[in-house]
This record gives structure tokens, sequence and C-alpha cells, in this order.
């Protein structure tokens, strides 16, 4: 349970219709089985204690009674088990039957939350039974303690005060105001839900939508636990579809017809960051809700969730082509207004023969097209210089005409020279300034011939690079407009490799094959024997690294450490623990030093929910000290 995570779980057993002495004996079966998981927040389904489907039965007070009897046996089963636990049973209360969850932790009962909602349409006919249960919380008997009843019950942990949870049954969950939206306003941050959903054809896929669907309309961890085989089979069937959803990713499914045990790591830490960072979700209110606290271990979680170590990157080939489609459209949208607005009938590019430069250019030729402009207007600049080797010159000037763009070549060598003669820069002193004076010669270059033939210089340098501070201030950090500014390092190479696969054309796939097969590299050293010798995952490290660092900071806003726990988990096998944190604690570093070169970036598209402009996404001062983020790593 530290950093946030909770592992949690929810099950179905083979009950018995009736038999409530087999099913408490099964239920504490499968409680300790939970327990062996690590699970510290359990669910089991509606009327586990003596099956959903006793119909008439539910009136005889012989079954109330032994109901009541079987809680109280698995209260005092699990008086050494640390969990929350949620037993779905028949409650008699002012002389009526409710539906309920009762919640138990350490042997006690804490409260006996009722469903509101009760189906009596089609297969249903819980009014027969049942009455409604309602917000307002007063108190009901168990074996001679008061315990709160009432549906507006919110059981807040106190050692992890973010994990609070509330619970809904059922019915309530497939109404237009399910009571779990009460319970997310009132800070609720994991619903759980005790169900007995029947099946039909295609009723398991509209049940998937609604658990996914609340868990990310309600920022919240979403708990479904299902009743499975052992129903009474007389007109229905139960398929025990247990879900565990968070903020609209499932992260566990039970197979149907199993009665499985599912579990899952929930990170509160992340739902309530993300509920503070929306702002069109409500202050937290309380008001009607009684909140009953109860006390778990503090320990680490043995973290079973998969995290993706490429999560800019869909893993589904089919879903990737479909992201990189959908991109390269937003890139060349965005661009294709900018230059309709400013009436450019032509656009300036420099090329290198690398990704982001290659990238550029698609999206320049894809934005021409659209406009109906034809693409010779586009000039392909190459400037080689004392770093360039003829392999990426090489696909510099095919890529250009494999695309019908005009291409320019200019030799900057004797430019540079002269500008290092004028500052008094010994030119075998292969410091910062001889770097950088490249990449600001180069700019000027583009800039001048943008203004001669009217266009625009499109930037060319990526999401990761500008994290990074990668990139020579007024140098390649500028631009007219920078289509690629919020895609990562990642992501460019699938849109590359998307473009080579779908373009229809030979020669240029193999361009952009052998392009995808470079090294990444400035190339602002000499090359060594006619070879790249200056590679930038060498310098700053590898990209993949600081694409999944920079999506944990900026997006789901971990701490440090955090981040550090789970890039050992999505990294295992390819970089070792103190890999990651040379190049965890490399981009902290450069992150905030390289502030001032983020606050004046060109205006580009925003594609995905990572970006760092700063008229969007990224408000953050320039001399911001990294010592509190830092601080934790230094000490490892």
């Amino acid at each position: 349970m530290k950093q946030g995570f909770v592992k949690v779980a929810a099950a179905s057993c083979a009950v018995v219709v009736a038999d409530v002495r087999e099913n408490t004996r099964v239920i504490l079966e499968t409680i300790h089985k939970m327990e062996a998981e690590g699970a510290k927040v359990m669910v089991l389904p509606e009327l586990a204690l003596t099956g959903y489907t006793c119909s008439d039965l539910f009136w005889q007070s012989q079954m109330i009674d032994a109901a009541k009897e079987g809680l109280k046996e698995i209260a005092d089963g699990t008086k050494e088990t640390d969990a929350l636990i949620f037993v779905g049973l028949p409650w008699e209360q002012g002389g009526k039957l409710f539906n309920v969850a009762a919640v138990l932790c350490h042997g006690e009962l804490l409260g006996v939350v009722p469903k509101k909602y009760l189906p009596n349409y089609n297969e249903f006919y819980e009014l027969r039974h049942f009455t409604p249960g309602k917000e307002a919380v007063t108190t009901t008997e168990f074996f001679g303690k008061e315990v709160p009843f009432g549906m507006n019950l919110l059981f807040q942990c106190e050692k992890m005060p973010r994990l609070k949870v509330a619970a809904e049954l059922c019915e309530d969950l497939w109404t237009p105001n399910p009571p779990s939206v009460a319970h997310a306003l009132a800070g609720a941050t994991v619903v759980v839900n005790l169900s007995a959903s029947d099946e039909m054809v295609g009723k398991d896929s509209y049940r998937r939508s609604l658990v996914s669907a609340q868990s990310a309309r309600l920022i919240c961890g979403y708990i479904y636990a299902t009743a499975g085989e052992g129903e009474s089979t007389t007109d229905l069937v139960f398929g025990g579809q247990h879900l565990i959803a968070e903020n609209g990713t499932i992260l566990a499914e039970a197979k149907r017809f199993e009665n499985q045990i599912i579990c899952a790591d929930l990170d509160v830490d992340r739902l309530t960051s993300e509920r503070r960072r929306m702002t069109t979700y409500p202050e937290q209110r309380t008001d009607g809700y009684q909140v009953v606290r109860f006390s778990l271990s503090i320990e680490e979680t043995k973290l079973t969730r998969y995290f993706d170590p490429r999560p800019f990157v869909p893993s589904d080939k089919h879903n990737r082509d479909q992201r990189c489609d959908e991109i390269l459209n937003i890139q060349a949208m965005g661009l294709k207004k900018r230059l309709a607005h400013t009436h450019c009938q032509s656009a300036v590019i420099g090329i290198s023969g690398g990704l982001d430069s290659t990238l550029a250019l698609l999206v320049t030729a894809r934005a021409f097209d659209l406009l109906g402009i034809p693409r010779k207007q586009i000039l392909s600049v190459t400037m080689p210089c004392f770093g360039t080797t003829d392999r990426t010159y090489q696909n510099a000037c095919e890529l250009t005409r494999c695309l019908g763009a005009t291409l320019k070549e200019i030799d900057i060598k004797e430019a540079v020279n002269l500008h290092f003669r004028d500052i008094g820069q010994n030119p075998e002193k292969h410091d910062v300034t001889y770097e950088n004076g490249q990449a600001r010669e180069r700019t000027q270059i583009l800039m001048d011939l943008a203004n001669q033939s009217g266009g625009m210089v499109i930037g060319t340098g990526d999401l990761s690079e500008l994290a990074l501070g990668w990139a020579t201030y007024n140098g390649d950090h500028m631009s007219m407009y920078a289509v690629n500014a919020s895609v990562p390092k990642t992501l460019v190479r699938h849109l590359v490799q998307y473009y080579a696969d779908t373009c229809g054309e030979k020669a240029l796939s193999d361009i952009l094959l052998d392009v995808l097969d470079t090294p990444v590299s400035p190339e602002l050293l000499p090359p060594k024997d006619g070879v790249i010798s200056q590679k930038t995952e060498d310098l700053v490290g590898p990209y993949e690294l600081h694409d999944f660092f920079l999506y944990y900071m900026l997006r789901v806003t971990y701490e440090p450490l955090k981040i550090y726990r789970v890039a050992k988990l999505a990294f295992a096998g390819v970089y070792d623990d103190a890999t990651i944190l040379k190049w965890l604690k490399t981009f902290y570093w450069r992150f905030f030093a390289q502030q001032f070169k983020r606050s004046c970036l060109p205006d580009g598209p925003k594609v995905g929910s990572v970006a760092v402009s700063p008229r969007g996404d990224l408000r953050m001062p320039s001399d911001a000290c990294v010592k509190l983020w830092r601080e934790e790593l230094d000490q490892l």
C-alpha cells in the first residue's frame, strides 16, 4: 500500500442456493485465498450468503436469521485478515427486508449499505421481496452492537487516507443516476459493486463498457463482483464476469462461467492527482455522508500491474496504425491552417536525413496536398558541415526527390569557420560553441530562405528533445511552426515506420526504412571513418527511458521514487537498476534546467495528452529548483 498502490480483488463462489452454512464456509475459504494474493479490498457478489435466486425463500425467517449468523461466522473467521471485505446478504431492518452489502474489517462489522434501485422488469422482481434503500444513515443492530446503516457510508483508511471506499449494488450502476456518482463527489476513490447480473448474448460487452465508463467518468477505481456458477438456472444463467477498472481502463476481468478470483493494483494517489488536475471535477463535499474509518497495515504492495515501457505507443498494431494515421492528420491539419492563414505558398525545412526532419517533411507534404499546393514549393535544404555523413546526406537528398519537393544544398563549413574566426573560436576545440555555432548557422539560413520565398520555416524538433533541452537555443530550437513539438521520440519512429508501410512507393519506403535504421545524432562532431561518431542516446540516455519518465512525471504526476519503482518493473531485463537510476537523475536535472528553452517555443499542434507548450499544458518558471525532486533519488 506504499506510494498509493492497493491490491484489490473480486470473486464469486460456487454457491448452493439457500444453503447458508455451505456458502459461509466457501466464502471464508475464498476470502483466505484472496488474502494469500495480498488483497486489501475484497468484494463478493450480491446476496452471496444465500444465493441471489432464492426467490420467495427470502420471506423465510429461518434463512434471514441464518444469513446473519453466517455473517457473524465470517466476521469471526477474518479477525486476523488485514482487508476491507464486502459481502452480500438479505438484511432485516425496521420490519422490512433489504438487499445489502455488509462491510467487514478485522472481524468487525463497520456498516451495512442497502441497494437503492430494485429491478422489477423482465426477469427481475426484487420489489417482491426487498425494500429500496435510503441515502440517510441510521443504525442497525448486529449481535448487540449498533452499526451504521444506509447508502451514504464512506469507508476511509486511517493510514492511507486517500483510500476511500463506497458501495453500490448491481442495478444501481445501470440507472441514469447511480449512487456511485454521489459517492465519488463525496470523496470515494474506490467504488465497489456487489452484483448478480445474469447472462444474455452481448450483455458482457455492455457490462464491461458500463464499468469502464463509470470509472472514467468518476475518475475512480471500480471493483465489480457478480454472481457465478451455483446460482439456480431455472430461468437464468450467471457468468461471474468480475471486472476491476481504473479511470476508464479495465485492469482485470474474470473469464465467464468459471467462478474466478481476480486481483489488480489500484493507484489511489494517481486517481486523486487526476481529480485535482481536472478543474471541472467538483470540490469534495461530504454533506449527508458518514465517514467510517478502518485500519490496514501499510506494507509494500507486490505489484502485478502492467506498466507499458512505451506509454506513448499502442502495443497492438491495429491500434498503433490508427494512432499514427490520426497524428499525421492532426499535424498536417495544424500546418494547413497556419499556411492558409498566413497565405504562405512555400515552406522551408532543414533536412538532415534523421528521423525528426524526415517526419516534418512527410507532414508538410501532406499539408501541401490538402491545400492543393504543388510539393515543389516545399524547399528542402540540406546543409552539410563537419559532422555530416554520406549516409544521412544521401537519404536527405533522395527523400526530397521521392516526395517531389525542391532540394537546395548549402555547404556551411566556410560560413561557420568564418564565424569561428570572428569570435575567436578554435575549430579544433569541439565544445558546445563548436556544436551550437553550426546549428545557429543553419537556422539563420532557413529563416532567410523563408523570407526570400515568402514562406515559413517548419520546425523539426520533437517532444523528447524539448523535455531534455536537447536543442540549440535559437538554433534548431526555433522555427515558425513546429509540427513535431508534441510528438515523443519513441512515437516519431512509429510514425515514420507507418508511412513507410503505407505509402505504396518502394523507393520512398526503402529510404524511410534506412532513416529508421540510422543512429539518432545531431551530427555536429566529425565522423570517424565516415561513420556517425556522436550518438545522442550515449550522451543523454535512451529515449525510451526518458519518454517513460516524461509520461509518468507530467501525465500521471508520479513522484521520483514511484517512477523509479515502476520503471524497474517496466524495463526488467532491459536495463539494470543502476542504469535506470542514472538516467532518471539526468532526466530531472535536464528537465528543470532547460525550461527556459520551452518558455519561448514556437506554435505547434498538440497531438497527445502530454505536451510542453508554455501556452498550453506546461506552465513552469524557468528558474524552478530541482532539489525537491532529486534529493530522494540522490539518497539511493
